[in-house]
């Protein structure tokens, strides 16, 4: 790794390493909180975490911040530990929850006020929030701040306890209510929820708030380098002050740039809305930024480190061009998923010449950018289906497919040469009569036809008939929710989808397995989705075939 290549964050490890801090040990560690499913910032949080430890031989702890149980529930633990398995992580038997360590937080808590550095405050939280003051006026006291320390101390054992109401007190920090950091202004250690967890049940009446847990969760597992996004900067104070006053294992927090992509959110607040507004179909709707929606678009866990490596790692946040995710995903699956025919938008083509009960099975390559994929077989005949935009009765110049008086050659096909359109009472062509050339097999051409356009093709009596949903951005604006005095769901698009029922592909993709990726000639990349059954295939488009993003970059050099 040569130094221009390190990022501020590799820096300050290879710092600590060379001074023996901690005796050179790197420990990192992902805490997610299990109330709602991973996004695509949180990718990049991962593939930071996970890969800084496995650069310096360390090891990388997941921890759920469990902590408020009104939102938290199992299955997200589920889903956020599938999601990191996906993309190629693993933490060992390195898996903790914050709820581990319940009882330890406590008994921290209450060496605090012990020490005289907590109180148990009964204000409201109303009331609490004016004595903040404003960040150009200093806070005013709490009338409990100078409770005794047997009071606060009877007071905090009795709120485990269970014997006061929810939101009656809290126990607060005693630091500096004029402290120029808003956040230094006593701030809350732990409040009353009489709500079961979903790890702990009925034992805990009262939980930590995520500015103390955070802290001391990291320092009991001997965290050494806690990376966090910018949102955590102005916190930590609170997170060093903490540590010194129990005089525990100093971890050390670390910020960087969160991850923003543009015609996106990655607020889990925001798409729990999404979801439990029916704006989407859940949480694993390919629509969504989520690991489990972008799973079932198509993406590929190397096109998202990939994306997370070339994003990189800043001190300053920025907003990404989604196209640059797109052309990761393209790059990875050029290489990796086998070419198919299917036709979107099918017309019917009858090549009139052609012996009517007669079957040819064509050699095609499976990928050209792939030679251990292989060939198959795909069968021609008298009727065929091409795309509807193939066809143009009167087109402009410079078109290149299938016209009257003109010839077409048809991949891994003949040369057909078109003669006429049949057209239905309304005018519209239904059907277009060809005739073909024979000595013009593709691979054993001697016709000596010129023909300038190669179309994709699908042979009409062994054609599987499909459903594919075409997706697109779910937001028609690059920042959604940059006006908060605007709703972001205003700005969904309503083309975000589009379902296609009457969609013929080769034979071949009869025996596609969900989650396998293909390349539909000329139309870009689909997946098929885990609803499939063998009598209903669905394939979710993960990706067009144009790349805005590489010819800009061009444009650029």
């Amino acid at each position: 790794m040569s130094e221009k290549s390190k990022n501020f964050i590799e820096q300050i490890i290879e710092g600590d390493i060379q001074k023996g801090k901690h005796g050179g040990a790197v420990r990192t560690r992902f805490p997610p909180e299990p109330n709602g499913y991973l996004h695509i910032g949180h990718a990049k949080a991962i593939c930071l975490n996970f890969g800084v430890a496995n650069d310096y031989n360390g090891t990388t702890n997941l921890r759920f911040d469990d902590t408020n149980p009104a939102t938290e529930e199992e299955h997200y633990v589920e889903s956020i530990k599938k999601d990191i398995q996906w993309l190629g992580y693993d933490w060992d038997d390195r898996l903790y929850f914050a709820s581990d360590y319940f009882q330890q937080l406590y008994d921290y808590g209450m060496q605090l006020v012990e020490q005289g550095d907590a109180y148990v405050d009964d204000s409201s939280s109303e009331e609490i929030a004016a004595q903040k003051g404003t960040v150009t006026t200093p806070g005013i006291n709490s009338p409990y701040r100078e409770r005794t320390i047997e009071e606060n101390r009877d007071l905090f054992q009795r709120m485990k306890n269970g014997e006061f109401e929810e939101g009656s007190r809290v126990l607060r920090a005693r630091i500096d209510m004029a402290h120029p950091n808003m956040n230094m202004r006593d701030p809350l250690i732990y409040r009353i929820k009489n709500v079961p967890h979903h790890q702990s049940g009925d034992t805990w009446h009262i939980y930590p708030m995520y500015d103390f847990a955070h802290p001391v969760s990291d320092s009991i597992e001997n965290i050494t380098h806690s990376l966090c996004t910018l949102e955590f900067e102005n916190h930590r104070p609170i997170y060093d002050w903490f540590l010194e006053k129990l005089g525990t294992f100093p971890s050390r927090q670390i910020e960087f740039a969160r991850l923003n992509v543009n015609y996106t959110i990655t607020s889990k607040r925001k798409l729990r809305r999404l979801v439990e507004e029916c704006f989407v179909d859940g949480w694993d709707d390919p629509r969504m930024p989520t690991l489990s929606g972008m799973r079932r678009r198509g993406f590929t866990p190397a096109s998202i480190r990939q994306f997370a490596g070339k994003v990189g790692v800043a001190k300053r946040d920025n907003v990404i061009d989604i196209s640059l995710l797109e052309h990761c995903l393209r790059d990875d699956l050029n290489a990796k998923a086998n070419r198919m025919m299917a036709i979107l938008h099918p017309l019917k083509v009858v090549i009139t010449n052609y012996p009517e009960d007669k079957v040819e099975w064509m050699e095609a390559e499976n990928n050209p950018e792939n030679e251990a994929a292989g060939i198959r077989k795909m069968p021609f005949s008298r009727e065929l289906y091409i795309e509807r935009e193939d066809f143009m009765e009167d087109p402009p110049k410079k078109y290149f497919r299938m016209t009257p008086g003109k010839h077409v050659r048809l991949k891994h096909g003949y040369i057909l040469f078109c003669e006429k359109a049949i057209k239905d009472e309304n005018g519209e062509v239904v059907e277009v009569h060809c005739t073909y050339a024979p000595d013009s097999k593709s691979g054993e051409d001697t016709s000596g036809i010129k023909v300038r356009g190669t179309l994709h093709y699908v042979e009409a009596t062994h054609a599987r008939q499909v459903e594919v949903r075409l997706y697109d951005r779910l937001f028609n604006v690059p920042i959604p929710d940059e006006n908060p005095d605007v709703d972001y769901t205003t700005h969904i698009n309503p083309e975000s989808r589009k379902v296609l029922t009457e969609v013929m592909v080769e034979p071949e993709l009869a025996n596609a397995q969900p989650g396998e990726i293909f390349q539909f000639f000329r139309k870009g990349y689909f997946i098929l989705d885990p609803d499939s059954t063998d009598e209903h295939l669905i394939f979710n488009q993960a990706v067009a075939l144009r790349d805005s993003w590489a010819k800009m970059q061009k444009k650029k050099k």
